[in-house]
């Protein structure tokens, strides 16, 4: 893979990649402040502007290298990354336990809603007529599914402090609930070993592969 098939995908993938974490990260805000936590609206973070949630690390330098590193190495690397956490206020909404079950599902619905917006793009371009836009846009479609896919099915696990480690904590009862949150601080220690095992790839796999049947059966591509 040469440098300008690298720049070719980085410019493929870079809205997706840019709108999935920081969309992402925008409803978690959102769904809280319905709430009733106005902290991230009064720290400006419920916005669709990209640069209020973009983190250097996890949002630009991380993506890029596992991106680029995955098409060296001629394989399909798991694309990973964050933004800057959408601060929620736990003891601020209306009830703090239901209410967080709503706004942690948030952003993994957020990747959802973008992933079938991707999958529009991608349908519409393939039945209208070709163009010079035509193979660029279908690509960036092709990779905005993808990256959504992945980003919401990753968060989806029941590890703290992943979105679905805060569902499990708020359907568990309160006892349990309570010693589940003490693994936290092991959670992230955790998602890395886990990835760089290789194990990440081998649960997450089957169910961005079953995701994709069901969006091409939806849209017929």
């Amino acid at each position: 893979m040469d440098i300008n098939q690298i720049v070719q995908t980085v410019a493929i993938y870079a809205l997706p990649v840019l709108f999935a974490i920081t969309l992402h990260e925008a409803a978690h805000g959102y769904v809280a402040r319905h709430f009733g936590d106005m902290t991230a609206y009064a720290q400006g973070r419920i916005s669709l502007n990209p640069a209020r949630h973009i983190d250097l690390v996890g949002t630009i330098l991380v993506p890029i290298a596992i991106l680029v590193a995955s098409k060296l190495m001629g394989g399909a690397g798991l694309l990973f990354g964050w933004a800057k956490p959408v601060p929620v206020n736990y003891s601020a909404l209306r009830r703090p336990r239901q209410n967080m079950l709503w706004v942690a599902a948030a952003g993994p619905a957020a990747n959802l809603a973008m992933a079938l917006g991707w999958a529009v793009l991608f349908k519409m371009v393939d039945v209208l007529p070709t163009n010079y836009f035509t193979q660029p846009l279908m690509l960036m479609g092709k990779a905005g599914m993808e990256v959504n896919v992945i980003l919401m099915l990753l968060n989806l696990l029941p590890i703290l402090p992943l979105d679905g480690g805060r569902i499990v904590a708020s359907l568990l009862p309160s006892r349990v609930a309570w010693g589940y949150a003490k693994l936290e601080p092991w959670g992230f220690p955790i998602l890395l070993g886990l990835m760089f095992m290789g194990a990440l790839n081998v649960i997450l796999a089957p169910m961005v592969a079953f995701s994709f049947r069901v969006l091409g059966t939806l849209f017929r591509i």
